[in-house]
């Protein structure tokens, strides 16, 4: 038998971490002295000591280990519980490359000392087109590649053809902003005439005269593009007419580095 304070170097588990496994029944002393209140542990139980912490070190919480420890004999549910961690680290790992990639561009545009952004706005119009529409509610904003797999995948055997220039744009119909559930359709312009699917609608969009600004890059300078056209309205005579949209010139899907996007930002307007 093993006192507490052997059993805790051997371990590679503090005394105090040890005390808290036995009182959350996940590492429980062999026996305990009635009389001294010492715990002693088994030599064998650095089996399972081993096991906890090579699970913590996987990122399991200390509930989860216990639920995979009643499993460890079944090498099946085992399997099952690794896999699960393994998508959720993956997910996270992605995460963490999106927020650094995001991070460099915002240290090289600081570096180019371009922390004051001047969009120029300009009036514009598109024609009526012919446009593979796809519009639905979506759990957020950044989310909008849902509609666009959707897109791809129920035209993929129509040997649609694409307009020349393609009009490739996301409008956004919510009233205001929204943190979540958000009304969001894409829009692709096309040549010839398609049968409707599950959920992608073939249709006729008309004119439209909108205020536009460029942003090249992250979508972080949006707020300063938002400003920019405010004001570019108020001192022009004009007023908002419908739901902003965005056309993508080089988008997300084409290339995974933020800093080579380009992104039209348009507002319907009307003049006073």
């Amino acid at each position: 038998m093993l006192k507490i304070g052997d059993f805790s170097k051997l371990s590679r588990i503090s005394i105090r971490m040890l005390r808290h496994y036995d009182e959350i029944r996940l590492l429980t002393p062999q026996t305990i002295d009635t009389s001294t209140g010492y715990r002693y542990y088994s030599e064998e139980q650095l089996a399972d000591a081993g096991r906890i912490v090579a699970l913590k070190d996987m990122g399991f919480g200390l509930s989860a280990i216990g639920k995979i420890l009643a499993h460890y004999d079944d090498p099946q549910a085992l399997a099952e519980f690794l896999q699960i961690k393994q998508s959720e680290v993956q997910e996270e790992a992605e995460e963490v490359s999106r927020r650094l990639l995001l991070l460099d561009t915002a240290i090289e545009r600081l570096r180019k000392d371009e922390t004051a952004m001047n969009y120029n706005v300009t009036i514009k119009a598109l024609p009526e087109r012919y446009v593979a529409s796809v519009r639905q509610v979506i759990p957020t904003y950044d989310r909008e590649g849902i509609l666009w797999e959707l897109l791809m995948k129920e035209t993929a055997d129509r040997n649609m053809q694409i307009a020349d220039p393609c009009y490739g744009m996301a409008v956004f119909h919510d009233v205001g902003y929204k943190e979540s559930d958000v009304d969001v359709e894409i829009q692709m312009s096309v040549v010839g005439a398609y049968e409707d699917t599950e959920h992608v609608f073939f249709k006729k969009v008309p004119s439209i005269e909108f205020a536009s600004a460029i942003i090249k890059g992250d979508y972080q300078g949006l707020t300063e593009v938002h400003r920019g056209v405010a004001q570019w309205v108020r001192d022009n005579a004009y007023e908002f007419n419908g739901a902003m949209f965005c056309i993508y010139h080089v988008s997300p899907a084409q290339t995974q580095n933020p800093q080579e996007w380009v992104t039209e930002v348009c507002y319907p307007v009307k003049k006073k």
